[in-house]
C-alpha cells in the first residue's frame, strides 16, 4: 500500500491548506475531511494546524488502512469512519460534536481507485466494469449497462456525462448486451467508440472518458450525495468556521456554486433600507469564482486538469 501513499499528490494542496488554516488555529479545531481518500490534503491541513483533530470519511474501505499509514503519528489526532460524506450530520452526531470548524470536500476520484484496475474506473485498462467506491455494496456499471432501459441509459450519459453522442451509445449498448452481457471495460470502450462518429473521436479526450465519468456517478449517486452533504455541511460550520470543495466537471461546480451563493446572500427584499439580521447572508466567499491549479500543478499533475475550487467561511449563525 505504501506505493500509493509515494504518488498521490493531492491536488491544490498548498492553496487548500492556506484557505482553511485560519479557521483551525484554536485549540481543538475540528477539520473534517469528507473524502479522505489517501489522506493527502488531511496530512498537510493536520501538519499545518497543530491544534486541529481530524474527522475523515471515506466510502471505501480500501482507503482507511492507506491513509491511516500515510497520516503516521498525525493518526493520533484523526477518527476516521467509513460512510458517505452526505451522512455527515449523523458521524457528527454518532460522535457527539456540534460544529466543525473546517471542511474539504475533493469530489474527484482518489488514486487508490484510479490506479488499481480491479477497481473498473480507468477506460484506459480492461477491467470487471465495477465502479462502486465501496465495492461491497450497490449495484455496479455492469449492472446498469445490462439492465436499464435504453432511454434511461441516455438520459444518464447526456446529463451526467455530458455526451452529445448519448443516444447513439446507448442504442450500441442495448444492441451489444442482448449479444453478449457487459462484463469488462474493454469491450464497452469498443461499442463507445464504434457508435461515436469518426471526425468526433479524435476531439474532445478519450471517446469513453464522458461515459464512464457518467456510469461511476449513476453508480455511486454522486451529485444526490452532493445535494444532500453541501447544506448539511454548511450547517456544521461554527461560526468562523470554513469550507472549501474541489469540483472536476461543470456539474459538480453548478451545485457548489449554488449553495454558496445562496448562503452568502441577503434573503430581505431587494428595496428594503436595512436589512434585518435574520435575514443577512451565512457565508462570505473567500474565493472569486472556481479557482484553478497553476499551470505548473497540471504539468506536474495532469489529474488536476479540471479542478474548480470554491471556498466560504461562516460569518454569520443561521436565524432559529
Amino acid at each position: 500500500m505504501q506505493g500509493f501513499a509515494d504518488v498521490h499528490e493531492p491536488v491544490m494542496r498548498d492553496r487548500i491548506v492556506e484557505l482553511l488554516r485560519p479557521a483551525l488555529q484554536r485549540p481543538g479545531a475540528v477539520y473534517v475531511d469528507g473524502t479522505l481518500g489517501l489522506a493527502g490534503h488531511a496530512a498537510a491541513i493536520l501538519t499545518a494546524c497543530p491544534e486541529a483533530r481530524l474527522i475523515g470519511i471515506d466510502r471505501d474501505p480500501d482507503a482507511h488502512a492507506v491513509a491511516r499509514e500515510r497520516l503516521g503519528d498525525l493518526a493520533e489526532r484523526a477518527t476516521l469512519v467509513q460512510a458517505v460524506y452526505d451522512e455527515l450530520p449523523d458521524v457528527l452526531d454518532d460522535l457527539g460534536i456540534r460544529r466543525v470548524h473546517g471542511i474539504l470536500l475533493d469530489l474527484g476520484l482518489s488514486s487508490l481507485q484510479i490506479d488499481r484496475a480491479e477497481r473498473g474506473f480507468a477506460y484506459r485498462v480492461d477491467a470487471p466494469l465495477d465502479m462502486r467506491m465501496n465495492p461491497t455494496e450497490g449495484a455496479t456499471a455492469a449492472d446498469v449497462l445490462n439492465t436499464y432501459p435504453v432511454g434511461e441509459l441516455a438520459r444518464i450519459l447526456k446529463w451526467y456525462g455530458e455526451e452529445r453522442f448519448a443516444d447513439r451509445i446507448a442504442r450500441a449498448v442495448v444492441a451489444e448486451r442482448a449479444r453478449q452481457p457487459f462484463d469488462r471495460s474493454a469491450r464497452l470502450v469498443e461499442v463507445i467508440s464504434a457508435a461515436i462518429p469518426a471526425a468526433a473521436r479524435h476531439t474532445g479526450g478519450h471517446p469513453a472518458k464522458r461515459t464512464f465519468q457518467a456510469l461511476r456517478i449513476e453508480v455511486n449517486r454522486e451529485l444526490a450525495a452532493l445535494e444532500g452533504v453541501l447544506p448539511a455541511a454548511v450547517d456544521a460550520l461554527a461560526l468562523g468556521g470554513r469550507i472549501a470543495v474541489l469540483s472536476y466537471h461543470s456539474l459538480e461546480d453548478r451545485l457548489v456554486k449554488r449553495t454558496f451563493a445562496a448562503r452568502a446572500t441577503d434573503r430581505a427584499p431587494r428595496d428594503l433600507p436595512v436589512v434585518p439580521d435574520e435575514l443577512k447572508a451565512e457565508l462570505t466567499l473567500l474565493t472569486r469564482g472556481a479557482e484553478r491549479p497553476t499551470p505548473d500543478e497540471i504539468a506536474h499533475n495532469p489529474r488536476a486538469a479540471s479542478a474548480r475550487l470554491r471556498a466560504a467561511e461562516r460569518t454569520k449563525e443561521a436565524a432559529a
